[in-house]
């Protein structure tokens, strides 16, 4: 299944923010690199994602009076968790992680660039409307299968997942080559939420 033209690849937020000595270091966050190269060499097809927020995002805790990361806020398109500054444009941060090997990648999807709304999916912003563009690349190159992998299991990759096989797509996620954040016991609630939408779980591949 793995090398047909119809399934991809998405490999999710391996950047070095979300790496242990970044801004939002996810525990052993490092330790998927050389799985995902691995990975990467049974697939065609491609796509990597990267988080790319300005510096006034509304995300970022130090942007919301009176607020600490890991709180929670209510915006207009409904609740959202404040985060350290991660990922901004252009930094070190956002830089995929240098071991990554970002040869093969032949689409990357920046997310999160808009400064008023947060965007964990790959297919939409958390507005659940806004989209990336990605589910009509997929479309376009006849993939009709999706495996993803990255960080973190429980947000960017829990809700690219829901996304994925709530349009339609067979979605798989490879745990083993993924690490989350697990926030409040996020991780359990998103692997369920996976579970529900029909998403395939799966250690290795």
């Amino acid at each position: 299944m793995n090398s047909s033209e119809s399934t991809a690849l998405i490999v999710i937020d391996v950047q070095n923010d979300f790496c242990p000595g970044g801004a939002l270091a996810i525990n052993k966050g490092d330790e998927i690199v050389a799985p995902v190269n691995k990975l990467m060499d049974q697939f065609n097809n491609i796509v990597f994602t990267q988080d790319w927020h300005p510096e006034d995002h509304v995300s970022f805790a130090a942007n919301q009076p009176n607020s600490a990361p890991f709180e929670t806020i209510e915006l207009s398109y409904g609740t959202q968790t404040l985060w350290p500054s991660h990922c901004v444009m252009g930094s070190n941060g956002a830089a995929f992680h240098a071991d990554l090997d970002t040869s093969k990648c032949q689409m990357i999807v920046r997310k999160g660039f808009r400064s008023k709304i947060d965007s964990y999916s790959a297919f939409f912003e958390n507005d659940h409307t806004t989209a990336t563009g990605l589910h009509g690349y997929l479309r376009d190159r006849s993939i009709s299968n999706v495996v993803m992998v990255g960080l973190a299991t429980d947000y960017c990759v829990a809700w690219s997942a829901i996304d994925a096989a709530n349009l339609g797509l067979e979605t798989t996620v490879v745990l083993s080559a993924c690490r989350a954040i697990d926030l409040d016991g996020s991780l359990e609630a998103q692997t369920q939420a996976m579970k529900r939408a029909g998403v395939n779980l799966v250690e290795t591949l």
